[in-house]
């Protein structure tokens, strides 16, 4: 007979778990459905998924650890959490791996299954941690004594629940991370209809597996109500949200539904050329989908065929869209310098990884703002827009294809691996929210006169009065033939010219169509809830949330700090200079070396502080607060207490 230990449930207002183990353990998946829980409970939620690069690193070694964190919540979050107050190891080089980022009282659950001296060597342990467990020497700094370890054999609790389905003892075993998720979800009082209903479907080609995964599941959660190992429950309750439809989208499907929602609101088939890489090649996967919706997608034979392809399709009239990371931008440059030169509509969307050359390919950074900028030969100028969390990607994307249609240029998208992977509850939006682009789409001739005073000819680069783009005339269209390519261009007709005077005239009219841009964008928003703040921290990109949580957590302190986060880095938004102008210090906390600093301190000569991690990791909130704390402490004169535990001195503040 079965006997139900009586629990205590405890209220805690946020969590943040931590599953790790080999990258065969399935870790993304129990992540993703855990998080899948949470959002269908209604929680505010952030994920960072953390996996290898290998396709298969050594089982067992330290390389080959995955993870997936979650942080959910309560209330409104921005991050996906500085360190995990739980941690699922899954074996010992999990634990090894992961043991660093705990804070001290952090509770641990531990499958001991595979605490062998074998995999104890693979993971570099000399002795099993878990044998000390309770001993008087066990807790010096860095050893388990510190935490609250649960060790439990995971394993062998999944195959002796799913014995009856006959399956390998190895088959048997991989069902361990949906035990996992049972325990967990009973924990954390989660709902487990989706995740059996999630099973049923995925597995429903291969009976024995579905139904050992089910079993799985139930005896974890079963495993908690009865076990005396746990005897708390915790309940996190569902967040406040604004009416509507919400659901749990990561940043690279947000933005490929942006990008179908940009092809409703033109009116424009969009064309994808891409090439596989990490971390966008979900965005050539999501958008293969959607044929319904005139979606082409070209899986291309390189980065440089991508980017022609959708060059060719924005000509022909359709939306052309390229897909990459940093290393593909590289390759696609002197293509993106003829769709600066034609003056086509084009999307390039940069999902950043670490690098250079191969770098940290499942790793996240910010270090292309400059290539972004800059990497083209020549004065080609182009439009940059960053998104700041993954559900902002929609919207990013929608703004980039508004800017590359409405301007006639291709626009770059800076995504990052953060963000791609990431995921947040995101409402879904009103269609009739949207807006409406027009591609207004050349259909008459525009020059020159007959006796009658009608146009007799058609001059594709002359300009529209208030943005300064050229007419875009489809192919084919009586009466509008055109000449065009990678040649300097005469003004107004579009000829070859070789003259210095139109070249350089030329020059000074495409970056003045860039510059226009910044006409149509809404005035910056200054989060500076006092007006007394003397410290501006300025961000772009997926720094947004790391900003946002260190600013509250200044505030909470009871100082004052102002925050402005970036979407457009080209052309900067029109009020950006009077208003870094406002503040004693500005501090630009970014993962690169200090690339978004540098175009501040050029264009508008502020002293830029620079706040910079390269670590293929997003930014902790706990070490950016003591960085703006430090500020707030120099421009006020005054002692600035954080009350932050372990951390004393500002970090990498330049």
């Amino acid at each position: 007979m079965t006997t139900t230990v009586p629990k205590q449930v405890k209220q805690v207002d946020r969590v943040i778990i931590r599953f790790a183990g080999d990258s065969g353990d399935g870790m993304q998946l129990t992540g993703d459905r855990f998080t899948q829980e949470s959002a269908a409970f209604g929680n505010d939620l952030v994920t960072l998924p953390n996996f290898p690069a290998e396709i298969r690193a050594p089982q067992g070694t330290l390389p080959g650890v995955s993870s997936f964190q979650v942080h959910f919540a309560d209330h409104d979050i921005l991050t996906a959490g500085d360190a995990p107050d739980v941690l699922v190891a899954m074996n010992p080089a999990a634990l090894k791996a992961n043991l660093g980022d705990l804070p001290r009282g952090a509770t641990i659950i531990v499958d001991t299954h595979d605490f062998t001296d074998r995999n104890l060597t693979k993971a570099g342990y000399t002795s099993n941690p878990l044998e000390t467990l309770g001993d008087a020497n066990d807790s010096a700094p860095g050893s388990l004594g510190e935490f609250v370890v649960h060790p439990v054999d995971l394993t062998g609790m999944t195959v002796a629940a799913v014995k009856q389905f006959g399956l390998t003892r190895k088959d048997a075993a991989r069902a361990k991370n949906m035990f996992a998720l049972g325990l967990l979800s009973w924990m954390y009082g989660r709902p487990t209809e989706t995740t059996i209903t999630f099973l049923e479907k995925r597995f429903a080609r291969v009976e024995d597996i579905r139904d050992a995964n089910i079993a799985a599941f139930k005896a974890g959660w079963n495993f908690g109500e009865t076990t005396e190992t746990f005897v708390v429950q915790y309940e996190v309750k569902p967040a406040p949200m604004a009416p509507g439809t919400y659901r749990n989208i990561s940043g690279n499907l947000a933005l490929a539904y942006g990008l179908v929602a940009g092809s409703v609101q033109t009116g424009l088939d969009i064309v994808l050329g891409s090439y596989p890489i990490t971390p966008a090649s979900d965005i050539l996967h999501e958008l293969s989908k959607h044929k319904a919706f005139g979606v082409t997608t070209f899986q291309a034979e390189d980065e440089i065929a991508g980017i022609g392809a959708a060059i060719g399709a924005s000509f022909s009239g359709k939306l052309g869209v390229t897909s990459t990371s940093g290393p593909g931008i590289a390759l696609k440059s002197e293509a993106i310098g003829l769709a600066v030169m034609t003056e086509l509509p084009l999307v390039v969307v940069d999902v950043q990884r670490g690098g250079p050359s191969t770098g940290l390919p499942t790793k996240t950074e910010q270090a292309d703002l400059l290539q972004a900028m800059f990497g083209r030969n020549g004065e080609a100028p182009v439009p940059i827009v960053a998104p700041q969390s993954p559900g902002d990607c929609f919207d990013a994307a929608l703004e980039a294809i508004r800017i590359a249609v409405t301007y006639r240029t291709p626009v770059m998208l800076l995504s990052d691996g953060y963000l791609a992977n990431g995921s947040e509850p995101w409402r879904v939006p009103d269609l009739e929210d949207l807006p409406a682009i027009d591609p207004g789409f050349a259909t008459v001739k525009n020059h020159g006169a007959d006796e009658d005073g009608q146009p007799t000819e058609f001059w594709p680069y002359l300009r529209d009065d208030e943005t300064l783009a050229r007419p875009w005339a489809i192919p084919g269209t009586p009466g509008l033939e055109h000449r065009i390519g990678g040649l300097e261009k005469g003004d107004g007709h579009g000829n070859i010219s070789y003259d210095p005077a139109n070249h350089d005239l030329m020059v000074r009219t495409r970056q003045a169509k860039i510059d226009r841009i910044a006409d149509s964008l809404r005035p910056l928003e200054v989060d500076d809830p006092s007006g007394r703040a003397r410290v501006l921290v300025v961000g772009w990109g997926s720094t947004y949330g790391p900003i946002g949580a260190g600013v509250r957590r200044v505030r909470a302190a009871g100082y004052h700090v102002a925050q402005v986060h970036l979407r457009h880095l080209n052309p900067f938004p029109k009020d950006l200079g009077e208003i870094l102008k406002r503040y004693d210090k500005v501090l630009v906390p970014e993962m690169n070396l200090g690339q978004l600093a540098l175009l501040l301190r050029g264009k508008y000569l502020v002293d830029a502080i620079g706040y910079n991690h390269v670590r293929g990791l997003p930014l902790k909130a706990t070490e950016l607060a003591l960085a703006i704390g430090h500020l707030v402490s120099e421009a006020e004169g005054i002692e600035v207490d954080l009350g932050v535990h372990g951390l004393t001195t500002p970090q990498e503040v330049s």
